[in-house]
């Protein structure tokens, strides 16, 4: 009953997307072009669903071919509107977790603003040796014209196949693969359809606030607490668990979600594992110092497969000479 409800509406939602589309293709809505190839990584379904990783993982696969790359973010759920480069000085709260996530870990200039063209714009101007610049999410903002699209799918695959609010889909599928998207990576373990595959896996070791590091083995027996605002929390719980955890509690909270002291009482005296996103705004709380609190980093690793094509792909568009690749609006 409830789909016959949503379904008027999400037909409604998929003429706003084709028309939005077509003002863009058109010129009526202005898109901007840089001097910089544009890499945007982002979803087609609602939520999470490993694009992070994914962004680190191609920002350290340039970096280890000596290209230097920055990433501009809208910087979901920060508090601050301003734009601003992503610093570690600068708190996660005004920033956004997922890229202080990105620049903690990658060392990357960063920077978030909530129109990803802005972002781009300061990230040129204060790195102008800046050879290509990833977009963390943006599929849909058409204002920044791209060369490369990535779009990460999850188990979730494509749900229902129905467009938000009856389904997932922020776009048609598989219409949206014909329109730009140049690669498909599943994160998760059943694909549901194709594209590269990738792997995920807890790291070995835990670390603290310190920097201290201490093996998850050591864990096995001890009663642990998990603790995750992030899109599938049962995903980190259930990844501990295959580890050999025993979680004695666990606390499921909202993606993005905005920690503040009262999210620690009574976690005195456990030991509490949170994911790396969770930690650059945990740690940062005064309260989180006299806490046994870990955070569990995750290793993504995308198939070589996957690389070889990313690579071909942006080839062209480090050459002097002109490629006719690109996208003008997406």
């Amino acid at each position: 009953m409830l789909a016959c409800l949503l379904w008027p509406l999400a037909q409604c939602y998929g003429l706003l997307v084709r028309l939005r589309r077509a003002l863009y293709r058109r010129g009526v809505l202005r898109s901007e072009r840089f001097r910089v190839p544009v890499v945007v990584v982002g979803n087609v379904i609602a939520g999470g669903a490993g694009k992070t990783p994914l962004v680190i993982a191609l920002v350290r696969h340039l970096q280890a071919q000596r290209v230097a790359v920055g990433v501009v973010s809208r910087g979901y759920g920060r508090t601050a509107s301003d734009c601003m480069e992503v610093t570690p000085a600068a708190p996660p709260s005004q920033t956004g977790d997922e890229p202080a996530l990105i620049h903690r870990l990658t060392g990357a200039p960063v920077f978030v603003a909530r129109q990803r063209t802005q972002a781009l714009r300061a990230l040129l101007a204060a790195h102008p040796n800046t050879g290509v610049v990833i977009c963390d999410d943006g599929l849909q903002h058409y204002a920044l014209q791209r060369d490369i699209e990535i779009a990460a799918f999850d188990d979730r695959g494509t749900g229902n196949g129905w467009l938000l609010p009856a389904g997932p889909l922020r776009e048609p599928w598989p219409a949206r693969k014909r329109q730009g998207l140049d690669l498909v990576l599943h994160t998760g373990q059943r694909p549901a359809f194709d594209g590269f595959q990738s792997s995920r896996q807890l790291a070995g070791e835990a670390w603290s606030a310190g920097g201290g590091q201490l093996a998850l083995d050591g864990l096995r027996g001890r009663p642990v607490t998990a603790l995750a605002g992030i899109a599938n929390p049962q995903a980190f719980f259930g990844m501990l668990r295959d580890r050999g955890l025993m979680l004695e509690a666990t606390i499921a909270l909202p993606d993005h979600h905005q920690f503040s002291e009262a999210d620690l009482a009574g976690l005195q005296g456990r030991t509490v594992l949170c994911t790396e996103k969770d930690a650059v705004k945990l740690f940062a709380l005064p309260g989180a110092a006299g806490l046994d609190l870990l955070a569990v980093p995750l290793v993504f690793s995308p198939e070589p497969a996957f690389f070889s094509a990313f690579d071909a792909l942006l080839a062209p568009l480090l050459s002097p000479v002109p490629s006719t690749h690109g996208h003008q609006i997406a």
